[in-house]
């Protein structure tokens, strides 16, 4: 839970203090600047808040690991709600709307995670998660879109070592090995999910751990 807290505020202090010619620039996710990123982010404040308002009665059915699925393709441009995204951002126009609202709804989400009851089984996606198990998971998803948001972005403040080293920690549960220890943690989580192409050398490395080679790039979802 704590973990949540410091990912999401790290995350949100990141986009609170970026200057406005930023928003304009690309992000880490294929086809999208950084203000549909940010978009983006307010859509999973949205889903945070709904979640942890959503009790369930049933027994969990994932955790949060097992909460990521992993597709055999990598998302495209077809995608009807990553369309939506991309117009959504564009009608805020001005820059600090778009932070407004973000920090409105980031900041409701960031409350809500700090009331919720652990043990409480909330539901998603059909699913059924604790709450401590749902609001880990986003630490993955936290860290990821925080490395997106700077991927070009060289001034910008990178995610917190404790998010990095706990998304490593469940990317190589989902991928059921792990990654090189030479691999840093933010390198693991790039590579491990597509967002840069592995060096030669660590081709070489992940080379000789076939099993992970020729489960990369994990695609999560």
């Amino acid at each position: 839970m704590d973990l949540f807290s410091h990912s999401w505020t790290a995350l949100r202090t990141a986009v609170a203090e970026l200057p406005d010619e930023d928003f304009a620039q690309p992000s880490g996710c294929a086809g999208w600047l950084v203000r549909d990123l940010v978009c983006h982010l307010v859509i999973d404040a949205q889903d945070v808040l709904i979640t942890l308002v959503t009790p369930a009665e049933t027994e969990p059915t994932r955790d949060a690991v097992t909460y990521w699925d992993v597709a055999e393709t990598p998302p495209t441009d077809d995608d009807p709600l990553d369309a939506l995204i991309v117009r959504l951002a564009a009608a805020y126009e001005e820059p600090w709307l778009l932070k407004f609202h973000f920090d409105d709804v980031g900041s409701a989400a960031g409350r809500a995670a700090e009331l919720a009851d652990p043990a409480l089984r909330v539901s998603t996606q059909d699913e059924v998660l604790t709450a401590g198990d749902y609001l880990s998971a986003y630490v993955l998803e936290w860290t990821l879109h925080h490395l997106d948001l700077i991927a070009h972005l060289p001034d910008a403040a990178e995610p917190p070592a404790d998010g990095l080293a706990r998304s490593r920690e469940m990317l190589e549960k989902i991928a059921g090995t792990a990654f090189p220890a030479s691999f840093s943690d933010k390198d693991a989580l790039l590579v491990g999910t597509g967002r840069r192409a592995p060096t030669d050398a660590e081709k070489a490395e992940l080379g000789e751990l076939g099993e992970l080679a020729a489960k990369l790039p994990l695609v999560l979802g």
